[in-house]
């Protein structure tokens, strides 16, 4: 039987997005090793409730890694110290009995704090909407196979998809860059034949939209790939980056003409 541990939090509290914030202190009692991080925040909002007090707001819906919408900085680390893991399968096994752990939101000026540590991630929201899709005709679905698509491309781009637009990328950048998560989503499309048609317009509409939320520019820390809980790799920066690039010069070719 697993030891229960006395689990002590410093975590953030802010009532609103122009409210100031602050660290709280509270002690968690009979902490089972094999909870998950969100569990130990249920079970210090069950003690929260009944002193008769607010409970800590976040972020969670699946609570499988999958859907991407929990999210913290733990001890400085966000998701966590465990590597390619998501907030809500950090396991309290991985710290010990009387660990003082301190949480935060996510922080960008993107990002705003709607209350505690729940923050508004609506301009991830924004940027798909400005070109991650492909326009094709409805009707019946073609064959699989219809459309050739070599290995390494399918693989490559299954690996960009696997992008849950958490925003640790965000979190964890010193400049607080969104050049993962949008070259993630631009990656999956420009390396499918699918997604050729509206590549051009697709990348510079993404990028425009990034600058427009007022994220910051990515200056290869590559702490966003160290903190993703899927593992996105920096290549496809770089891959945005000369999608980016191909497109301003045959637009600027366009213009000329």
């Amino acid at each position: 039987m697993s030891k229960s541990m006395t689990i002590h939090l410093r975590v953030w509290r802010q009532e609103g997005p122009i409210q100031k914030g602050k660290l709280a202190s509270y002690t968690v009692e009979n902490v089972s090793p094999d909870m998950s991080f969100l569990e130990l925040l249920d079970f210090l909002n069950e003690d929260l409730l009944a002193a008769g007090e607010q409970p800590v707001e976040f972020d969670s819906d699946c609570r499988e890694g999958i859907c991407g919408s929990c999210g913290a900085v733990v001890d400085g680390v966000a998701h966590g110290p465990e590597h390619a893991t998501a907030l809500c399968q950090l396991h309290m096994r991985h710290f010990k009995d009387g660990d003082t752990i301190v949480v935060e939101p996510w922080r960008a000026r993107a990002f705003p704090v709607i209350r505690d540590l729940v923050v508004d991630r609506s301009a991830f929201d924004r940027i798909m909407s400005a070109g991650g899709y492909v326009s094709v005709n409805t009707g019946q679905a073609p064959e699989a196979s219809a459309i050739a698509v070599t290995r390494k491309n399918a693989e490559l781009a299954m690996d960009a998809a696997a992008c849950i637009g958490c925003g640790a990328c965000v979190a964890s950048c010193p400049n607080a860059s969104a050049a993962l998560y949008t070259s993630a989503k631009i990656s999956q499309l420009a390396l499918l034949p699918q997604g050729h048609p509206e590549r051009e317009r697709r990348v510079l509409r993404m990028v425009d939209q990034m600058d427009i939320e007022g994220f910051g520019n990515c200056s290869n820390h590559g702490e966003c790939e160290a903190v993703c809980p899927k593992e996105i790799s920096i290549a496809n920066i770089a891959r945005m980056r000369r999608e980016y690039l191909k497109a301003l010069v045959k637009e600027g070719s366009a213009s000329a003409a």
